[in-house]
């Protein structure tokens, strides 16, 4: 060998060279997919913490009642939900708002599955709307009518009743908290689905 000779030396390719195969890097596109997979995941476990509080509130409300031990010749003191107008309506906003939680789960899945899928997704953005402005109608009316039966109105000779109809009291007061419980969670899914809706 002269000294004017160079010496070749051949390095293989690598496999993943030689197919021609990209580095496992996620694209942009895979990252958002991503996370509005898990954005809908999320809307999927507030739904079903909707519907429990929503059916619960419309549930405990529906069966409040309380008769009190004592009764006179011509009265008997009873205390129940549909001697209220606001706690009827109360009764049924809370199971439509139920109903349409559980109907709206399919569309729920299918932004799990399809997560660029923009049309499921905006309808429930507006029907949650709707929902909820129904629900915290349904709750601010029902937590009036539970504060008088709490305090009463002296400016209105409006009694208190609640130091006569505790459990009745205890009752409706529970189903006005699930029903806020549920406002709470209603919001979160209309802040999810615009977060969402935005990334589009």
């Amino acid at each position: 060998m002269k000294s004017g000779d160079h010496a070749a030396i051949d390095v293989p390719e690598s496999s993943a060279v030689a197919k021609g195969k990209a580095p496992l890097i996620a694209t942009p596109r895979e990252q958002k997919s991503g996370f509005k997979k898990g954005l809908g995941i999320f809307d999927f476990l507030l739904r079903l913490g909707a519907i429990i509080a929503a059916l619960a509130a419309a549930a405990t409300m529906g069966t409040s009642d309380e008769t009190l031990p004592f009764f006179t010749q011509f009265f008997q003191f009873e205390a129940s939900y549909d001697d209220l107008p606001t706690f009827m309506f109360f009764v049924i906003a809370m199971a439509l708002i139920g109903g349409y939680l559980v109907l709206s789960l399919p569309f729920s899945i299918v932004t799990i599955v399809r997560p660029h899928a923009v049309a499921p997704r905006l309808l429930l953005f507006i029907l949650d709307i709707v929902a909820l402005t129904l629900t915290t109608a349904a709750g601010a009316a029902a937590a009036a009518i539970v504060y008088l039966a709490h305090n009463g109105n002296p400016n209105t000779n409006w009694l208190a009743i609640c130091q006569q109809f505790g459990d009745f009291c205890q009752e409706v007061s529970g189903a006005v908290v699930a029903s806020f419980v549920t406002v709470v969670v209603l919001m979160s899914l209309v802040l999810l689905s615009g977060v969402a809706l935005k990334m589009h």
